[in-house]
C-alpha cells in the first residue's frame, strides 16, 4: 500500500510536529526546538536531491492474527532530477529482474532522459520574464508550503518529556498531538494532522530530527468511503548523519489497517536506505552496466 509513498509518509511525520523560524533562541521550550529542527529537516531535504542511493521496501500483508500471508520487496537505484528523485527498479525480492523488466526500465529510463532534455531546453530559452514567473512560483510555493507548516505547529500541544541519547548524541525528546478544537487554515491537512500525535528526537548539538514516531489516534476515510485507515496505524523513522553534512532517512518502518474499497487491509513494511553518495550535476541517467 505504501510501496512509491516513503517520502509523504516521512513528510506527515515531519509535519506532525512543525516548522518555522531558526533565529529565536530555542531554550526548552518544545515549540521553538521543533520550529528550529523542522526548519533543518526542510534543508536536509533539499541536500537529500544532491544524493544517490538505494532503496529497498519490504511489505508484509498479515491475517487477523498478525501472522504474515505474503511477503514482497523491491530495491531501487534512486537519483536526483528535476528537484524530484528518479527511481529505477534493480530488484525484485532481492532477485534480478526479468530480462522483459529490464527492457521497461530501460525505455522508462529513455522517455524521463528525454523528457529532461526537452525541459532543459525550454528552460535555455526562457525570456528573462518567463525565468522570474517561474521563479516567482516556485517561491510562493515555498511560502505556501512553509504557512502551512506554520498552520501545524500552532494545532498541536507540545510537552518536553525528557532528554536522552541515541547513538552517543544528546536529544531532546518531545512529545506532541493535535489541540482539541483547532480549526486548521488548510482543508486538506485537517483529516490527517487532526488525529495524529506523535514523538520527536532532537539532537541538542544542531536542532536535527533524529528519530520520529507517528500515530494516528482516529480512522481516517479517503474518497468517500472508498478508503480507510484504522486508528493506531504507526510510522517510525530513523536517521544517519552522511558525510559530514545532512541527516538523512536510514530506516523508515509502519503498521497499517485499513480498508480499500471494500476490502480489509492490514500491513507491516520496512524501507531502508543505504548506499548514500554526492551526485555530479553533470552525470546523465544510464542503463545499468553503462
Amino acid at each position: 500500500m505504501l510501496h512509491g509513498s516513503t517520502r509523504t509518509w516521512l513528510a506527515g511525520g515531519c509535519a506532525l510536529l512543525g516548522l518555522a523560524a531558526p533565529f529565536l533562541a530555542a531554550g526548552d521550550d518544545p515549540k521553538e526546538i521543533l520550529r528550529r529542527a523542522l526548519r533543518m529537516n526542510s534543508h536536509n531535504h533539499e541536500l537529500e536531491r544532491t544524493y544517490t542511493y538505494v532503496e529497498r521496501d519490504e511489505q508484509r500483508t498479515l491475517d487477523g492474527k498478525g501472522a504474515v500471508t505474503h511477503r514482497q520487496s523491491t530495491t531501487w537505484d534512486v537519483i536526483p532530477l528535476e528537484k524530484s528523485m528518479y527511481r529505477r527498479l534493480i530488484q525484485r525480492d532481492d532477485k534480478p529482474l526479468s530480462p522483459k523488466e529490464e527492457r521497461q526500465q530501460e525505455a522508462a529510463r529513455q522517455k524521463r532522459e528525454a523528457e529532461r532534455r526537452e525541459k532543459e531546453a525550454l528552460r535555455a530559452g526562457e525570456t528573462p520574464d518567463e525565468r522570474q514567473k517561474r521563479l516567482a512560483a516556485e517561491e510562493r510555493a515555498h511560502q505556501q508550503e512553509q504557512r502551512d507548516m506554520d498552520d501545524i505547529v500552532d494545532g498541536f500541544d507540545l510537552r518536553l518529556v525528557g532528554e536522552e541519547q541515541i547513538d552517543g548524541i544528546p536529544v531532546w525528546v518531545i512529545e506532541g498531538g493535535a489541540r482539541q478544537g483547532y480549526r486548521f487554515k488548510s482543508s486538506r491537512f485537517v483529516s490527517v494532522v487532526s488525529k495524529m500525535k506523535g514523538r520527536i528526537w532532537v539532537a541538542k548539538s544542531d536542532y536535527q530530527p533524529v528519530r520520529i514516531d507517528a500515530e494516528f489516534t482516529d480512522s481516517i476515510s479517503f474518497g468517500g468511503f472508498l478508503a480507510r485507515i484504522n486508528k493506531g496505524t504507526h510510522m517510525h523513522v530513523e536517521f544517519t548523519y552522511v558525510n559530514g553534512e545532512v541527516w538523512l532517512p536510514k530506516h523508515i518502518s509502519f503498521s497499517v489497517s485499513g480498508r480499500i474499497l471494500l476490502k480489509g487491509l492490514r500491513e507491516d513494511g520496512d524501507f531502508t536506505y543505504s548506499g548514500y553518495k554526492k551526485f555530479s550535476a553533470e552525470s546523465r541517467l544510464v542503463g545499468s552496466g553503462q
